[in-house]
């Protein structure tokens, strides 16, 4: 991620590691990048990482072999480490672009997995111990990290625990060699949390499989996929002016925006940053976004109906000037790209550009109010649920289930379609996933202790 995906307010073009900077000119960050650079990372404030999980999903062996790329994205070679001191609560992020297994303290890849990063004093992971399989999560392995000045070791220590999801692991001609890396960690002891991610020469094996819940923070998980979005350089590992509130994954699934709610927006992996409101002054928040379909633009709405459109997104038209009786909550774009529809807590529909009407519940009393809607992929209809999980389906959008009638611990906060469009799972701010139709269910962050889930995507 360069600089300038933070808020879009400025333009640094070299990677940047410190966590803190405010946009203060383009010479000030230049020179700030270049002492990152210099010295690996620096620390400063982050998320908390939601932590490895069983991804819902044994990767395919043949899918992950370097030689069988389903698509031409650039292996991606990146660290990301997450250090919270557990008496202060102070996070410092430390993010290195070389990792590289080693060898000397792990001789057998089969049952150790040794990674290190730099230079020139980079994060070192390890897990030893146990047989190590591509979509496995090892909760008692004997586990290893460091960075920066701090160090969490499960071996011989009691109050230390650790916890590795292993997403892609391809060793190489004789089983002597790694050839593939994808792996989240977490290890916690009395004084110190270290997580984070390691990709060694990862591609995306299966974009627009499963789905991917994100919070508020930035925070992204997958699920029933090989969450490769969640290695990249993200929003979680930054401070964040105002809470994330849409995301948007690239048609090739090799990257992803998010925008916040005072339209700061966030491009990581192949997606590019096409422009944001991070530094103007917005009549009403931003409440989500969408992407054209060949990835080069995006819109995002703001609730009162503003649309902004950057890159190839064309404008077609808002309520921005209109007297609205519920504010819009969401929107989804044709499969063309050439036209929208936004969605208020009422049910009520705007459709403009070749985005047709076909039905609202406007006029209807909710029990709960709307808060998010999904299209179908022909575009000749659209789903969108309430805060109970009402489901309403207009078009040729199926019916196909809802939690209308189910007590939930947490609201519902955003649903997306299955690809075929014959179901479709929504998420709760818990983390809760419910799916219906086609929609298959991978797992979720249920009982995990989350509270902020902005949404979930595909």
């Amino acid at each position: 991620m360069n600089l300038c995906h933070r808020s879009g307010k400025f333009f640094c073009p070299l990677r940047l590691a410190q966590r803190t900077i405010r946009p203060l000119g383009c010479v000030l960050a230049t020179l700030l990048c270049l002492l990152a650079l210099s010295f690996g990372a620096v620390a400063s404030s982050a998320a908390t990482p939601w932590g490895p999980h069983d991804p819902g999903v044994v990767p395919s062996q043949a899918n992950h072999s370097s030689t069988q790329r389903p698509h031409a994205v650039a292996p991606l070679y990146q660290a990301n480490f997450v250090v919270t001191d557990l008496t202060t609560g102070d996070s410092s992020v430390y993010t290195y672009d070389n990792p590289s297994p080693n060898y000397t303290y792990c001789t057998s890849p089969q049952t150790q997995l040794c990674m290190e990063s730099g230079p020139p004093s980079g994060g070192t992971f390890s897990i030893t111990g146990t047989t190590l399989h591509p979509g496995q999560v090892y909760d008692n392995a004997a586990v290893t990290a460091a960075a920066g000045s701090e160090t969490c070791q499960t071996a011989g220590d009691s109050n230390a625990s650790g916890e590795v999801e292993l997403d892609q692991y391809v060793l190489g001609s004789g089983s002597s060699t790694i050839q593939e890396v994808a792996v989240q960690f977490d290890c916690t002891n009395a004084f110190v949390d270290i997580s984070g991610t390691i990709a060694y020469n990862v591609v995306p094996t299966d974009p627009g499989a499963g789905y991917y819940v994100f919070g508020q923070a930035g925070e992204l998980t997958g699920f029933g996929n090989d969450n490769y979005l969640v290695y990249l350089d993200g929003a979680m590992y930054y401070n964040l002016n105002a809470p994330i509130v849409g995301m948007a994954t690239t048609p090739d699934g090799a990257g992803y925006w998010m925008v916040g709610s005072d339209g700061g927006v966030f491009a990581s992996g192949d997606a590019g940053f096409y422009g944001s409101t991070g530094g103007l002054h917005l009549n009403k928040p931003v409440v989500g976004m969408a992407a054209t379909p060949d990835g080069k633009g995006y819109w995002f709405v703001a609730s009162d109906g503003g649309i902004f459109a950057y890159g190839d997104a064309q404008f077609y038209g808002s309520t921005g000037s209109i007297h609205l009786n519920k504010p819009i909550v969401g929107m989804a774009a044709t499969p063309d790209g050439k036209g929208y529809w936004l969605v208020a807590a009422d049910g009520g529909i705007f459709a403009y550009g070749d985005a047709q009407f076909y039905g609202s519940t406007g006029s209807i009393h909710l029990n709960k109010p709307i808060v998010g809607m999904t299209s179908t992929p022909s575009g000749d209809g659209y789903w969108f649920v309430a805060a109970d999980g009402g489901v309403f389906s207009y078009g040729d959008a199926g019916f196909y289930g809802s939690t209308g009638s189910i007590h939930l611990n947490e609201p519902i906060v955003g649903m997306v379609s299955a690809p075929d469009g014959n179901g479709y799972w929504f998420v709760a701010s818990d983390g809760g996933v419910f799916n219906y139709g086609s929609a298959a269910f991978e797992g979720s962050l249920g009982d995990l202790g989350v509270t902020d889930v902005a949404g979930i995507t595909n």
